[in-house]
C-alpha cells in the first residue's frame, strides 16, 4: 500500500497565464480559486506487484477511429477544444481534447494521435469511450460536409495504458523500451498528465508483453482505481455528455484546450468563463467512508449542515470523482445511497494540479 501524504495547501486562479498551450507537456498550470483542502497521493493498487517495473492495462472501454485525408486538421480544428496546429510541432504527436455542443457542454472526451508512416500519415487516430463510438461517428459526419477526409472505426486495434510502478508526482518515469517498435501503432506519453504513463495501440492479436521489457499485465479495475485516486476523469460516466462543463472538469489542467485558436463549436461560453476567471465548482477526487456501488447517477452532496455542495459522478470502491462547490471543498460532505444510508466523503487536491507559490 502507498503512504498517504497530507499537506495543507491553497490554489489560486490566474486566468491570464492560460493564453494558449505550451508546445511540450507542462507539469502544471494555474490552479482553482477558493480551495484549501488536503493535498495527497493515494495508493492505486499497481505498486503492489512483485515483479516488473511497468504494468500494462488493456482498456476495452476505449476504442479508436481513424480520420485520414488532407483536410483532417482543418476539419477537426472547428469541432474540438484544442489546437490541431500543436500536432505539427516536432515530437508532439498526441493531444487531449473535448468536443462540445453548441451550449458549451462536453459531449465527448478524446485523445488524438498522429498517424505514423506505416498508417499512411496525413491523419489521426481518435481514441474515445467505446459506449459513444457510434454517436461520435454521427457527430463527425454531420460536420464533415465536403471535407476531404475518410472516417472509419478500427475494431481490429486495442488500446493499452502502461504505468510505471515507480512513478510519482515529483519524478517523471523513464519511458520503457520496445523490443519491436514497428508493432506499436501508437506509443506516446499520455498527454493529460505524467501520472497516467503512456498510451499504446496495437493490433488486437499482439501481446504487449512481447514488445515491452520489464512489463506485466494488470487488471483494468486497477487502472480505474488509479484514475480515481489521482482525480482524472475519462469517459461518459465521469463526463456525462451534455452535462459536464469543460472548465469545471479541469480541461485546462489536462492540457486539453487552447484559448488562442480560432472559433470552434461551444467556444463562446467556455471562453467567457475562462476570461472571468471564476470557476465555482471543480471535479475532484474523493474518498468515501465506505464503498457505495448503488449510488444514483448525480447523487447530491451536502455539507453536514445540509447545504448543497455538488454532485457525485462515478467511482470504484471507496474512490471516486465528485463535482464539488469549491466553497465547501475542505469540508466533510455526505450523500445518500439508494438504500437511504448516509455515506461521508472527503475531497483532495490532486498532486498533478498546479501548486500555488504560497503553499506552506
Amino acid at each position: 500500500m502507498g503512504v498517504l501524504c497530507l499537506v495543507r495547501g491553497a490554489l489560486a486562479v490566474n486566468a491570464g497565464k492560460h493564453a494558449g498551450l505550451r508546445p511540450t507537456l507542462p507539469r502544471c498550470a494555474p490552479g482553482p480559486a477558493g480551495i484549501r483542502v488536503r493535498r495527497y497521493s493515494q495508493d492505486t493498487g499497481s505498486r503492489g506487484h512483485a515483479a516488473g517495473r511497468f504494468v500494462c492495462y488493456h482498456l476495452p472501454h476505449r476504442t479508436l477511429l481513424k480520420i485520414q485525408g488532407r483536410d483532417t486538421s482543418p476539419f477537426l480544428q472547428g469541432i474540438i477544444t484544442n489546437d490541431m496546429e500543436l500536432l505539427k510541432e516536432p515530437e508532439r504527436t498526441a493531444m487531449y481534447s473535448h468536443m462540445l455542443n453548441v451550449q458549451g457542454r462536453t459531449l465527448y472526451d478524446i485523445m488524438l494521435y498522429s498517424l505514423n508512416k506505416a498508417e499512411g500519415g496525413h491523419g489521426v487516430f481518435l481514441e474515445c469511450d467505446s459506449m459513444v463510438k457510434d454517436s461520435i461517428l454521427r457527430h463527425l459526419k454531420v460536420y464533415k460536409l465536403r471535407r476531404k477526409v475518410i472516417i472509419s472505426p478500427c475494431p481490429e486495434l486495442s488500446v493499452w495504458a502502461v504505468l510505471s510502478q515507480q512513478n510519482s508526482p515529483n519524478q517523471e518515469a523513464t519511458k520503457p523500451e520496445l523490443n519491436s517498435p514497428e508493432k506499436a501503432l501508437v506509443w506516446e506519453a499520455d498527454p493529460r498528465t505524467l501520472l497516467m504513463g503512456w498510451r499504446l495501440v496495437l493490433q488486437s492479436q499482439v501481446d504487449p508483453l512481447d514488445i515491452i521489457a520489464s512489463c506485466q499485465k494488470g487488471d483494468t479495475e486497477e487502472y480505474q482505481r488509479h484514475r480515481y485516486a489521482i482525480g482524472l476523469p475519462e469517459g461518459v460516466n465521469d463526463l456525462p455528455p451534455g452535462v459536464a462543463l469543460p472548465l469545471e472538469s479541469n480541461l485546462v489542467y489536462m492540457q486539453g484546450i487552447s484559448f488562442s485558436k480560432g472559433c470552434y463549436i461551444g467556444q463562446e461560453l467556455t471562453a467567457r468563463t475562462h476570461h472571468t476567471g471564476v470557476v465555482r465548482k471543480r471535479l475532484m477526487p474523493v474518498r468515501l467512508s465506505s464503498p457505495a456501488p448503488d449510488l444514483e447517477e448525480g447523487a447530491a452532496l451536502q455539507t453536514q449542515s445540509g447545504k448543497p455542495a455538488g454532485k457525485h459522478r462515478a467511482g470504484a470502491g471507496d474512490l471516486g470523482l465528485s463535482l464539488i462547490r469549491t466553497a465547501h471543498a475542505k469540508e466533510v460532505l455526505t450523500l445518500k445511497s439508494c438504500d437511504d444510508a448516509t455515506v461521508t466523503l472527503e475531497a483532495s487536491v490532486p498532486d498533478w494540479w498546479p501548486k500555488d507559490e504560497k503553499i506552506n
